[in-house]
Order: C-alpha cells, then structure tokens, then sequence
C-alpha cells in the first residue's frame, strides 16, 4: 500500500489536483482513498459530483464508538474511496485535532484492512504545518510529501514552509519530500521560482499544470477532468502528474 501526502497553500489548487490525481490512479484499476484533511471538508466534492459528504469529526461527536466505517467511508468518481476529516466549530476548538481525531479513528475502525487501498492519498492545508496538519507526515502515515506551488510569491513561501517541515522530520522515519508539483498561474519567471525552489530542498518539479478552461469547467460540474474532457490536453497533465506520483512512491503499472 502507497501512502502519500499533497500539501499546498489554500486556493492553490491543491484539492483540484488531489482528486484528480485520484480518478487518474483509479481509472487505471488501483484502489484509492482519499482522505480530506481540511476543516473546510470538501476535499473529495469533485469526486462526488460537488456533494461534501458527513465528517469523522462531526460523527464522532453524534455517534461516539457506534461509529461504522460505511458511515465515514463514501464512493465517488472511478470508485474512489472518500473520506473527510472535517474541524470544529468555528472559533472554538483546534482544526489540527480533526485530522488527528480522523487518522486515529481509521485506524481503530481497520479502514485500511477493510478497503485494502493500493494508494492512499492525505489531501492536507499547507497555511499552517503543525500539530495535526503535520499528522500526515508523520511516522506510518505518508511515505512522501507532495507540494503544489505557483510561481506567486506567497504560494512559494508556502510551499518552502512545507519543505522545511519535511526536511525538519529527517532521521525520524517520518515522509521525505517526493517533489514539487507546478500548478501555473503565469506570472513572471514562474518555472523558475519554483524550480529553484525545488533545489534549495534537494527535489525537483516532478510535473505542471497549465491553465485551462476544461479544469474550471470540470469542477463547476463537480467532476474530475478525466471524466468530462478524457482526451484533452488537461487530462493528459494530470494523468503524467498521477504517475509520475506513482512511480515515486514505488508503483509499477
């Protein structure tokens, strides 16, 4: 089983990519789950048609240890297995403790024996790595950290935070950074800034993204590129995207 991480600034584009990183690995037969780490809980909507599906957290607090795996566990696009972590109450309470509170409750349920994923993707903020939005990076969980960054100045300290939290976790058996992933928003010098920040960590740009129409149109349809434009130009960087992912982590298809 490939556990990964896909770390990134909000409105980055990281959640679009997620899925579609997803559909991509699945549609190829693999077995994926993607488990959303945000408190905003709609990291698996474009999976599943825009739909937000009931949080770990939030049926934790109703159901307490009646809770069932086929309540938190939901299908979407290709048969993804989609799973939301979900936060607290605005204002009140820790946004990190609903990924903890998440991870900790899929394995106490045996999710990954029940479903038995070949690929496990952890979908994580990246404005803040601490506590439990630096879970996934942790010791059994992901085995590689992947980040999307533009060429935009704070989308690249951003995602430099997150190397360095990476890097910080050398020596401890925890995830090691896997690459960079260009997500274009076509300002000045962009390859550049994000290349070079891929150097200053020892990694690479490991695929880009260009922008398009087809990727906003999929997602105002609440569906994953490849299923609404299979054959256009989009589909097929995110498909290169997926396997190059792939192939990283130790995949062979």
């Amino acid at each position: 089983m490939i556990k990964l991480a896909i770390y990134g600034k909000g409105g980055i584009g990281k959640s679009t990519i997620a899925c579609n990183v997803s559909a991509a690995l699945a549609k190829k037969g693999l077995t994926v789950m993607q488990i959303g780490c945000d408190p905003k809980a709609d990291s698996t909507s474009l999976l599943r048609n825009g739909e937000t599906i009931p949080t770990v957290l939030q049926l934790t607090r109703e159901k307490g240890k009646t809770l069932t795996l086929d309540e938190i566990v939901y299908d979407g696009a290709f048969g993804v297995k989609c799973v939301e972590a979900g936060g607290p109450v605005p204002g009140l309470g820790c946004a990190g403790r609903g990924i903890i509170n998440a991870l900790e409750t899929l394995e106490r349920l045996g999710a990954y024996e029940s479903y038995r994923p070949d690929v496990v993707i952890y979908d994580v903020l990246g404005d803040v790595v601490c506590g439990g939005f630096s879970m996934p990076m942790r010791k059994n969980y992901a085995q590689k950290v992947f980040v999307i960054s533009s060429g935009e100045k704070m989308s690249v300290y951003a995602a430099a935070n997150i190397c360095m939290a990476v890097d910080n976790f050398k020596g401890r058996g925890y995830a090691s950074l896997g690459g960079i992933i260009l997500n274009r928003r076509n300002v000045d010098n962009e390859e550049q800034a994000v290349s070079e920040l891929a150097k200053d960590f020892g990694s690479s740009v490991i695929g880009s993204l260009d922008r398009c129409d087809e990727i906003p149109l999929a997602e105002k349809s609440g569906k994953p590129v490849a299923e609404l434009f299979e054959n256009s130009a989009a589909a097929k960087q995110l498909d290169e995207i997926a396997m190059s992912i792939y192939s990283i982590c130790g995949g062979n298809l």
